[in-house]
């Protein structure tokens, strides 16, 4: 086995903990403004959009287990270089590394616009990314049991989100949900669109080594588990949201859910929503700690690195891109981009990655079976 993907004991971690790093890599930045998206594709079908996605999700991730486990120890960067070789397959983890960056980098921007439009409105935005960045170095140089420690915290930060949106169901209107499947290409494209918010579970192509192997025959069962988890409070948002506000009122919002939040009056909070952005910090690490690593990991097959030079360089790249998105149109944009690129890499290429890898396997038991006769 290669040198590079040799886990050591003390970084091995049970495959309970999966379900806590699904939920953590799925609900970021997505999860502030996701209904404008879905609804303008799919209308009020839009929670049945929302169940599609959650249906592919849990089909491509039985579909990556199953990848997987056909290599043992490897992870998606190894498997590309025993199926492909080197040269190709060293091409494709290049391919993945930048998606990984790239996600990175559309989580942080999204994060810092929320910031700058919501709670610190003259805080230069450069000032913002900074400090996130030197954050993330910080939980990153901790090494990889800190993050999954910060995917287990971050979890618990989420659990007051439903209690608070109880108050707007007190102002929901249930008959802006009929008529039910209206448009079905409508709701197959609000499926596609929920592509942006629902990507990170792709981080277990790069996590599946570090499980202990007598827990492996379990990591489908908490991924899925975390989907489900993860899939309910969409659709429950989703749900409050479609209810709550008007067809005219949702395609002009931009933040649903903050503005859902920003209703909420309680007597010793006059802005609540304010208080959700700053909490947000702590939803969104795990996102940002999870796409950094799987960056570095595959960076390791391409070049010799450690991890404290490789987490430097990366984010002072960040930071040097920072400058060259900046307004809105230019941030929408870049996430449209992502959403399809996401689509391709997370729920279609898995599938190709499955079949030649089936291809490889069994040309390979081919050629022992004829070697031995």
């Amino acid at each position: 086995m290669n040198k590079e993907l040799q886990v050591k004991p003390y970084e091995m971690i049970n495959a309970f903990l999966l379900f806590f790093v699904v939920v953590g890599s799925q609900i970021g930045v997505g999860i502030h403004g996701f209904q404008r998206i879905i609804y303008s594709e799919a209308k009020q079908d839009a929670w049945i959009s929302v169940i599609l996605s959650l249906l592919l999700c849990q089909l491509v991730v039985f579909i990556m287990v199953r990848t997987l486990k056909k290599f043992g120890n490897l992870d998606i960067y190894g498997i590309h270089k025993e199926i492909f070789g080197k040269f190709i397959g060293n091409f494709l983890n290049l391919i993945y590394v930048s998606y990984c960056s790239f996600g990175f980098f559309v989580i942080i921007k999204n994060y810092i616009e929320v910031v700058n439009t919501w709670v610190f409105s003259y805080v230069s935005a450069n000032i913002l990314i900074a400090s996130l960045l030197l954050i993330v170095i910080y939980a990153f140089s901790g090494g990889f049991r800190v993050m999954i420690g910060i995917c287990f915290i971050g979890f618990f930060f989420l659990l007051w989100i439903p209690p608070m949106l109880i108050y707007p169901m007190y102002y929901s209107e249930v008959r802006h949900l009929l008529p039910v499947m209206e448009d079905l290409k409508g709701i197959l494209k609000g499926a596609y669109s929920m592509s942006f918010t629902v990507v990170g579970f792709e981080i277990l192509n790069v996590l599946y080594p570090y499980i202990k192997e007598e827990d492996r025959k379990s990591v489908n069962k908490y991924a899925q588990l975390g989907l489900l988890f993860t899939f309910f409070m969409y659709l429950f948002i989703m749900l409050v949201t479609l209810t709550f506000f008007s067809g005219q009122q949702l395609e002009k919002t931009i933040w649903a859910t903050l503005t859902l939040f920003g209703i909420i009056r309680l007597p010793f909070v006059e802005r609540v929503e304010i208080i959700t952005i700053c909490l947000w910090m702590v939803i969104i690490l795990p996102n940002l700690c999870l796409f950094s690593w799987s960056a570095f990991r595959g960076t390791q097959h391409l070049i010799k690195i450690k991890p404290k030079t490789f987490v430097w360089i990366f984010s002072l790249l960040i930071f040097i891109l920072n400058f060259f998105v900046k307004t809105r149109t230019e941030i929408n944009s870049m996430n449209n981009i992502f959403g399809h690129i996401a689509f391709v890499v997370v729920f279609i290429y898995p599938f190709l990655l499955f079949l030649f890898g089936s291809i490889k396997k069994k040309m390979k038991r081919k050629k022992v079976t004829g070697d031995t006769s």
